[in-house]
């Protein structure tokens, strides 16, 4: 048996790596373990045991990080897959094959920096991605697709029944899927727009991980309770639901801003509206230009497969039109899908263990 360990530095990167661990399941001959590092907040510690419980899967904790460092090299893993550089160096065996599953997608530059030599592979979710990190010299990338849309494309109507049952969705009104961003978000400026929205619409508002754990963001999640509890047709998704794909699913449109659930939410060719209305905080609004260099907002801007909205006073009529016209931009979505990821067939997960298992081959 080959040991596996996912070190998952935050809830969020869960979803990537739980279609990997189902593929490596069906496959057999392997021991799954996750972890995740002490020095996280309690609260996302609790909820990620409690789902790396509720998956069946072998759990490495301890009081303290020194610990669990020590623990985890004990194990000499065959194999460690990562969201992120993070603690890697500290915690990979030298004889461990070390796999980068990037925690998100897009276009913002971290995706380019977040990189060690220590990495044996890096999965990689595009072809346009793939010629530029060539370009740049590396050679230990794997063109897979992205692991975490695997299920989009194992739709299964039955699912999506229940996963409405569960929010209390029994009407028949058009699903909104609103995934703002941290920061800079649209949420601060959108939210006074949502409870007008919920009179034509089913609103699933789904925050960023930070929303919930993060001391200076928390406002956000406080902000969309009471929303939710204002209204009949919003549902919170609360900090234990970590995973967003099943909500895509039943999603006729998605709201965002500078998330990669844009870019997530192509495989489906469904409306997708983009709030450019962000929260800037005061040291960012005078030094705007450099700012929005850095997180590569001007790039965001200029995409051409979502309606956008500039005003929270335009949310209602671009939403409303996108709805009515479904199919409006489905060729530059298809299009869009084609140069930010990498084919459409949920095979990610499959491609990266095949590369996986070459380099076990070579150990």
């Amino acid at each position: 048996m080959k040991k596996i360990l996912f070190e998952t530095h935050h809830l969020y990167y869960l979803p990537n790596f739980l279609p990997i661990i189902e593929s490596l399941r069906l496959r057999g001959g392997y021991e799954i373990f996750v972890s995740m590092p002490q020095y996280m907040q309690e609260r996302e510690r609790n909820l990620f045991y409690n789902a790396a419980n509720d998956i069946g899967l072998e759990l490495i904790k301890t009081e303290f990080e020194e610990d669990r460092i020590e623990k985890i090299k004990s194990k000499d893993f065959d194999v460690m897959i990562v969201g992120n550089v993070g603690q890697l160096t500290k915690i990979v065996s030298e004889s461990t094959i070390a796999v980068m599953v990037y925690h998100g997608i897009g276009l913002k530059q971290s995706y380019y920096n977040d990189i060690d030599s220590r990495i044996d592979i890096r999965a990689v979710e595009s072809e346009s991605r793939y010629k530029t990190l060539t370009a740049q010299g590396h050679q230990n990338l794997a063109l897979t697709g992205y692991t975490k849309l695997d299920p989009l494309f194992r739709i299964n109507e039955q699912e999506k029944l229940v996963t409405k049952k569960i929010l209390g969705i029994d009407n028949n009104l058009p699903i909104l899927l609103y995934a703002p961003t941290f920061y800079p978000t649209s949420f601060d400026n959108l939210s006074s727009e949502l409870e007008y929205l919920s009179s034509e619409f089913n609103i699933i508002i789904k925050l960023h991980n930070f929303s919930w754990f993060q001391q200076r963001f928390i406002y956000q999640s406080k902000l969309a309770q009471e929303i939710e509890s204002r209204s009949d047709n919003v549902y919170l998704l609360d900090n234990s639901i970590y995973n967003i794909v099943p909500y895509y699913l039943i999603a006729d449109a998605l709201i965002s801003d500078i998330s990669s659930t844009i870019f997530e939410f192509l495989p489906l060719n469904r409306p997708i509206v983009q709030a450019e209305c962000l929260h800037l905080r005061l040291r960012h609004r005078i030094l705007k230009k450099r700012f929005m260099k850095k997180l590569d907002i001007q790039r965001m801007q200029e995409l051409e497969f979502v309606y956008k909205v500039e005003s929270p006073s335009e949310l209602f009529r671009s939403v409303s039109f996108a709805c009515d016209h479904p199919d409006e931009m489905s060729d530059l979505r298809l299009e869009a899908h084609d140069y930010f990821l990498y084919k459409r067939d949920g095979n990610a997960s499959e491609r990266l263990i095949d590369e996986i298992e070459k380099n076990l081959q070579l150990k």
